[in-house]
């Protein structure tokens, strides 16, 4: 793998704090996309005490090429207890706003959204101050399974693009670009309150242009928060970087998506789509929103 830039060069985490939150995880038997995704800044979000769970797993249906998630045809089935323990966790964590994950489950007839609500309402019934953000899979375009999930009124909704169209085929073989936009287009139309998020990765060999064009794509569909960041091959068996791109570059994108109207572009080498995710509850203080708006 190539080498990286000093500008991707991360802090030795204090391990007492992350120590801590690994020992809440394996008491209650969950997963995070933290670990299980390999991510650079486990470090410093289990050190903020902040941890983006993942349900349904650790197996995904799906193997995409970028991904470091174990690819499994026919996982297990769903732990009716996952909701509680969760729930357990935030309350343990005393997080303010927790983020829900899942891998892809294909393999279920509403692609885990019934899993989602329960591990909303789990987390609402223990913890009901803190704030709620999803990260969903694109639920193979089972719309009815998305309004079941908008149903629960998480506060932020948030569905990764990953990359540019022309790339899909190779980054994302089992995705599709327009069925993310119109999940994200539908997302809002369906409850107008919901902060709607995407992410993107960058260094795949994608052009500035492209960049800018699916910006402007999920601006013009209402996404109302956005981040982007550089892809790191996990290992060897994985997609190569195709290049590191400067953080100037990525000061020029947030600039873009300010411009545009994002109401907040986390922009930078290291920016995953959870990185800092509670500062939504900074960004719902300034844009409140009611059901009407």
């Amino acid at each position: 793998m190539t080498v990286k830039p000093d500008w991707l060069r991360v802090k030795a985490p204090q391990w007492q704090r992350v120590g801590n939150v690994k020992e809440i995880l394996r008491d209650l038997s969950l997963n995070t996309v933290c670990e299980e995704a390999s991510c650079p800044n486990i470090g410093e979000c289990f050190n903020a005490g902040t941890a983006t769970f993942l349900i349904m797993g650790p197996a995904c249906t799906r193997a995409c090429p970028y991904c470091d998630i174990d690819f499994e045809k026919k996982p297990q089935a769903l732990d009716p207890t996952e909701p509680t323990r969760l729930a357990e966790a935030v309350s343990r964590m005393r997080l303010n706003h927790v983020v829900i994950t899942s891998v892809n489950r294909d393999d279920l007839e509403d692609g885990g959204a019934s899993q989602f609500v329960r591990c909303i309402e789990a987390v609402r019934l223990r913890s009901p101050q803190t704030t709620i953000e999803l990260l969903i899979p694109d639920l193979c375009g089972n719309w009815k399974a998305l309004e079941i999930i908008l149903q629960a009124q998480p506060e932020v909704l948030n569905h990764n693009t990953e990359t540019v169209p022309r790339l899909y085929r190779r980054v994302r073989p089992q995705g599709d670009y327009e069925r993310t936009i119109e999940l994200l287009k539908l997302s809002r139309e369906i409850s107008t309150r919901v902060y709607t998020k995407s992410g993107i990765m960058v260094g795949l060999g994608e052009t500035d242009t492209e960049i800018r064009q699916v910006i402007e794509d999920l601006r013009g569909v209402n996404c109302d928060i956005l981040t982007i960041g550089q892809y790191l091959q996990p290992t060897a068996k994985h997609l190569g970087v195709n290049e590191f791109i400067h953080p100037d570059r990525f000061a020029a994108w947030k600039a873009f998506g300010e411009e545009i109207g994002f109401l907040q572009v986390v922009s930078s080498p290291l920016t995953r789509s959870s990185y800092h995710a509670e500062q939504v509850r900074e960004l719902m203080e300034l844009y409140p929103r009611t059901n009407g708006s």
